[in-house]
């Protein structure tokens, strides 16, 4: 049986790690933190939205970004801090911009595919994520934006989506929470919400009794060739009462679904995978009483103006949003919490907010704005990483997708199975 290393225990890798073992691999994942789900897979703003599926390399983007700049409660925020990565990243982003048509529906194509794999895999293994069923409506306070957003739509339809307009009363009667003028909105019923942070713990434990060895509180230090297949190199964490020497555990592949380490992983394998870190914030607002019960929504919300959603999750409201180009940079800055909770108060003012909980995670961003899937430039490296703000929506696709690369290079597993073409597409680029 071939062994496979895993580095990162984010929701793609553990999807990744779970894809492997149903071809029948023997798989060890490794991560820096004690549990599953801890960086960027911990508090996200919980949406499964193919309707969100717009990549950000156009024009559109780049004018609204100059025009935030000033304002440092915006949407976007760039730090003019110079750096080498920042800039150069941002000139390749631009270069993408021709191809927003094509990356657009193929994301959209994606994300389509992800749901029902993601879906199947919870029912399969008894995972209860929170999930809520009941749509995502993106809303508009104006003519303009909302016409921008039939735009888009196009897009979606192109890659198989339906999303529907509609008017200002029908957005109250799919959800009488909601407060506030609008002009009108999209609503897709085929997309949901759920906690990713629970789908991912829950997943790592389906792993585990699969067979899975799991090496927390552990940092890989180096990744290099060795006589067929990868050495890693790992140190246990300081924090672990037996904290040991460095270790080397041999495996016949690795998959590097890293987020945003996953750029030095790469160099260290001789393959260039230029994610930038672009930060999110968001939210969590237990619902402690009646009256916030009652005044929350239970439609999953995208402002498309202020750059906010909101999800349900049972008791508690995730609300996130915002993008910072900030380099490696978890503080939590209170100038962008404020945004979250003004947005909430002012969308639900019957929701108590006083116990709000703020948090900040790392996007791993690459400037075409779709995800590295399938293999490295020399044998036994694969990348599974680079999706930006659609992780929890495109990895269970992307995990089957580099499954089937595995097998397809190395295998020794099971065959692979049957995908949409654009996912087959991305695991050979």
């Amino acid at each position: 049986m071939k062994h496979i290393a895993v580095i990162g225990a984010g929701v793609t890798g553990i999807t990744t790690a779970y894809s492997l073992l149903k071809r029948g691999y023997s798989v060890t994942v490794f991560d820096r933190q004690r549990y599953a789900g801890m960086e960027t897979s911990f508090a996200n703003g919980g949406q499964l939205s193919a309707s969100n599926a717009e990549v950000w390399t156009s024009w559109a983007t780049i004018l609204k970004g100059i025009k935030w700049m000033a304002k440092k409660d915006a949407p976007l925020l760039v730090n003019p801090k110079p750096s080498w990565h920042k800039y150069s990243w941002m000139v390749e982003f631009m270069a993408q911009i021709p191809n927003y048509h094509r990356n657009t529906v193929q994301t959209v194509q994606m994300a389509i595919a992800s749901r029902r794999i993601l879906d199947e895999t919870a029912e399969a293994e008894g995972i209860d994520f929170h999930r809520e069923p009941r749509g995502i409506l993106h809303v508009y306070r104006d003519k303009d934006s909302f016409d921008g957003a039939a735009r888009v739509n196009t897009l979606l339809a192109e890659g198989g989506l339906e999303r529907v307009p509609v008017t200002p009363e029908e957005m109250r009667a799919l959800e009488p929470a909601l407060t506030g003028e609008f002009y009108g909105g999209f609503y897709t019923a085929s997309d949901y919400t759920g906690d990713i942070h629970a789908f991912t713990r829950g997943l790592a434990d389906a792993c585990a009794r699969l067979g899975a060895t799991f090496q927390y509180d552990s940092a890989v230090q180096r990744l290099h060739d060795a006589s067929g297949g990868v050495d890693v190199t790992w140190q246990p964490s300081a924090s672990q009462p037996a904290a040991s020497p460095a270790q080397v555990t041999h495996a016949d592949a690795v998959v590097i679904c890293a987020g945003v380490a996953s750029r030095a992983f790469a160099a260290q394998l001789g393959d260039r995978v230029n994610i930038y870190p672009v930060k999110g914030y968001s939210i969590t607002v237990p619902l402690v009483d009646e009256a916030s019960r009652r005044g929350a929504p239970w439609v999953s919300l995208l402002d498309d103006g202020a750059k906010i959603v909101s999800s349900r999750f049972r008791d508690r409201l995730r609300v996130a949003g915002t993008a910072e180009f900030n380099g490696y940079n978890l503080d939590i800055n209170a100038r962008r919490i404020r945004p979250l909770v003004n947005w909430t108060r002012a969308m639900f003012p019957a929701i108590d907010t006083s116990g709000a909980v703020p948090w900040a995670g790392l996007r791993p961003m690459l400037p075409s704005m779709l995800p590295r899937v399938g293999p490295g430039n020399r044998p036994g490296v694969f990348y599974n990483t680079g999706h930006g703000h659609l992780g929890w929506t495109l990895c269970a696709a992307t995990a089957e997708a580099v499954a089937d690369s595995v097998v397809a290079n190395l295998g020794g597993g099971n065959q692979p199975a049957s995908m949409p073409a654009p996912v087959r597409r991305q695991a050979a680029e």
